[in-house]
């Protein structure tokens, strides 16, 4: 693949924050302040935050599904553009996490360096302004406190689009489930306004999650013992009520970083837990069918740098998917959907995971689209097996 110079993204956006701040005045709320009134969360804002917002309301729901690493700028202006805001419109975009600073706030504000007004954007930038964004706010959110604030449900309530950052995810689950957080969230789900994450902001957005309670868990420890200490799902038992569960990806866990950390052998290991125990088949604990039925278990991974973009089409029609990356990506961002096609036939404790033609779809091309409602669209890439803690074949 040809080399492409270094994208200045996420590492550099405090950076361009600065930059941007000296050469617009744009003022900026800061965390200094929100903490200075002892308040429990930090709150960000570029752009008006006041500025009066007219736009309809969304038809069907629409997710992104980012890997982490790089963003992916047309991700954003897809999300933008899926919450009906267009030029004059206004529109806020609302930034969740718990660590971290404002560091989206400019790259989806502004369009470059020095405009927040160009009708085309840099690399790099969204340049969300010009496509009629009148506010991106953030708020990191580091508590139960926190999620159950008045002032932080009243700025996520009125978003026309969410995004949850990277970051840690059991931080999400341990701080946001269960709170007035969460049912904000399901509100605007309710309501189809856009919501996205990247990483651990992706990792939460499946009917079930890798919830990371005890750290991270690689590939190696996942088939080798689908019950090891790492193996922490959400929820816990399966059969109880998750964090935010999207219709869109019900059955789905998801897994981020694929290509670059080794992961598909880990999202093997956690579909295989979603199976249900049927004689000396299946999952302790698992509660769905394996196989082609409408309810079998599945997972989708995502590469870094690579976003996967569900939609719902309204009138009954299926829920859809399609893949985009940067131009000047320098992996291959692909997406991979993930069944088994029978059910486990050894899944224990201190025992490696046995599950036999495990079905890998591969979407690597951004004019494809996949039905998830149905699992259609894409032949089957490789069938593999896991078996003595490893898998049979490399699954890319």
């Amino acid at each position: 693949m040809k080399a492409s110079p270094p994208k200045p993204r996420r590492y550099a956006l405090q950076l361009r924050h600065a930059n941007a701040c000296v050469m617009l005045g744009i003022a900026l709320a800061s965390a200094g302040a929100a903490q200075a009134g002892n308040k429990p969360y930090s709150y960000y804002v570029t752009g008006n935050a006041d500025a009066p917002v007219s736009v309809p309301a969304p038809s069907a729901p629409s997710f992104v599904l980012m890997g982490g690493g790089p963003d992916v700028d047309s991700a954003f202006r897809w999300m933008i553009e899926r919450a009906g805001i267009k030029p004059g419109s206004g529109g806020r975009i609302v930034i969740i996490r718990a660590t971290g600073t404002d560091a989206y706030d400019p790259y989806i504000y502004y369009s470059d360096a020095a405009s927040t007004t160009s009708s085309t954007a840099a690399d790099g930038w969204v340049g969300g302004a010009a496509l009629g964004v009148s506010s991106v706010e953030t708020l990191v959110i580091p508590s139960v406190s926190a999620a159950n604030d008045d002032f932080v449900n009243s700025i996520v309530g009125r978003a026309n689009a969410v995004f949850i950052a990277g970051g840690d995810q059991s931080d999400y689950i341990r701080f946001w489930k269960g709170t007035k957080l969460e049912a904000t969230l399901n509100r605007l789900m309710a309501q189809n306004v856009p919501l996205g994450g990247t990483s651990a902001g992706l990792a939460v957005l499946g009917q079930f999650d890798y919830a990371a309670l005890n750290g991270s868990v690689t590939t190696s420890q996942a088939l080798s013992d689908p019950f090891n200490k790492y193996m922490t799902l959400d929820p816990n038992p399966l059969a109880g009520r998750g964090f935010i569960t999207p219709a869109a990806l019900a059955y789905t866990i998801t897994d981020t970083h694929l290509d670059t950390r080794d992961r598909m052998g880990r999202l093997v290991a956690f579909t295989a837990r979603l199976v249900a125990q049927s004689g000396n088949t299946g999952c302790a604990g698992g509660i769905l069918p394996a196989g082609s039925a409408g309810n079998a278990a599945r997972g989708i991974g995502v590469d870094v740098e690579t976003a996967l973009l569900v939609q719902g089409n309204g009138n009954g029609g299926p829920v859809t998917a399609r893949r985009i990356t940067n131009p000047s990506t320098t992996t291959e961002s692909a997406v991979y959907f993930v069944r088994p096609s029978v059910a486990p036939s050894s899944c224990a404790a201190k025992t490696p995971l046995a599950m036999y033609s495990v079905e890998i779809r591969k979407l690597a091309d951004s004019n494809a689209t996949f039905n998830l409602s149905d699992w259609s669209g894409l032949p089957i890439y490789k069938t593999v097996d896991a078996v003595a803690g490893q898998l049979s074949a490399s699954p890319y």
